[in-house]
């Protein structure tokens, strides 16, 4: 009898321990299930990035590095003598594909959406006008002065809001139509001491405007409407990239790029290039994603300004009156511009909720499902 009580026992405790083992099991099953949606799906890398990444984050990023990188080019291709600028975007893009395969070596890189969620020609088109953006932005650099590149950006606004309505019918307010109209103003004004360029120059300026306004709207819309992190993206796209630069270096550089001058200091400048070239290219996705195309050009011309006065401030350069007032203008204009898209950010929430609120139940479902279509065509922050 003491026996069997004892095997009796013995069992209740064995079942215990093991209904506690499948317990254990389920819960880490679970935790490596949410973990994996985290950081291994294409909306778990989403949701850190958007986290992590916050508008004014992926802004003062962008800035930060593109300040940086625009003197960087400019001490490459004159102070080094480097006179290849398709060549040095090659060199760009090769070292940021180079950090990204020892990122996806490790696993660190994000996941990419499934390959039926964004049609191949999109990818495509991105990829070849961000060869022409970046490598005509470079040829400019090399033509023209930074202050007539900095003008050239003016183009950029009104092509991207009329390339939006044409294919997204995304309209802009008047207010941030005017807001614009005095950035773009004040810019011009502010940087007309600076206008260095020729003939040739003015051409691969004029040229590189459309692909500049394509790359953003893609850039952007492909981040927020297909759950595309920047760094994915830029995985699948650099490939593409790097194929369309090699096409251009024998039409717009000069031929000897293997013969330079390839010393250690020299080397070392070019490299720092191209790691700020992968750090702009990083931190323009990141803000493209987090905001929209119209403010990063707005953040551009912020950029310019402050680069301005800065000078006037702190070097004490004399650019004129007349420069200095333009950029305060502008400055006031992104100051106004920035106030309208806040405003827009709190109605938003506000209408949605009142919206769903007089919908019947039925249609609720309906009405969510398709919030997301309903905001493509609102402007962005």
């Amino acid at each position: 009898m003491l026996s069997f009580l004892l095997k009796k026992d013995v069992r209740k405790i064995l079942k215990r321990k093991d209904s506690d083992v499948g317990e254990k099991g389920r819960a880490l099953e679970d935790l490596r299930a949410t973990l994996f949606n985290e950081f291994r799906s294409s909306e778990g890398a989403k949701r850190q990035q958007q986290r992590i990444c916050q508008p004014i984050v992926a802004l003062s990023f962008n800035f930060v590095v593109a300040v940086g990188i625009i003197f960087t080019n400019k001490l490459v291709l004159k102070n080094v003598g480097f006179q290849f600028p398709i060549f040095l975007t090659f060199i760009h893009y090769v070292v940021s594909w180079v950090l990204m395969a020892i990122l996806n070596v490790f696993s660190i890189l994000p996941a990419s959406p499934p390959s039926k969620s964004t049609r191949l020609t999109s990818l495509l088109t991105l990829g070849v006008v961000m060869s022409l953006s970046t490598g005509l932005a470079n040829v400019s650099l090399k033509y023209n002065s930074v202050g007539f590149y900095q003008m050239s950006k003016i183009a950029v606004t009104p092509s991207i809001v009329l390339a939006e309505f044409i294919f997204y019918g995304k309209r802009v307010s008047f207010l941030k139509v005017l807001a614009l109209t005095v950035v773009s103003i004040g810019v011009a004004v502010a940087t007309v001491t600076d206008l260095q360029f020729d003939f040739f120059g003015a051409c691969v300026a004029l040229a590189w405007i459309v692909p500049s306004a394509v790359n953003k709207i893609l850039w952007s819309r492909l981040q927020q409407q297909e759950n595309w992190t920047a760094l994915a993206l830029m995985w699948k796209t650099t490939p593409i990239t790097l194929v369309f630069l090699v096409l251009l270096i024998p039409w717009l550089d000069p031929p000897g790029a293997l013969s330079f001058d390839w010393t250690f200091n020299n080397t070392v400048a070019i490299l720092m290039s191209a790691f700020l070239g992968f750090l702009l290219q990083w931190s323009g996705a990141l803000a493209l994603g987090a905001t929209s195309a119209i403010t990063h050009v707005v953040l551009g011309q912020f950029k310019t300004c402050v680069i301005l006065l800065g000078n006037f401030y702190i070097f004490s350069s004399n650019p004129g009156r007349t420069s200095i007032s333009g950029a305060f203008a502008a400055i006031g204009g992104m100051s106004f511009y920035t106030y309208l898209n806040l405003q827009n950010q709190k109605q938003q929430p506000s209408k949605a909720t009142s919206r769903q609120a007089s919908l019947p139940k039925s249609k609720l479902k309906r009405e969510n499902g398709n919030t997301q279509d309903a905001n493509s065509g609102s402007d962005a922050v």
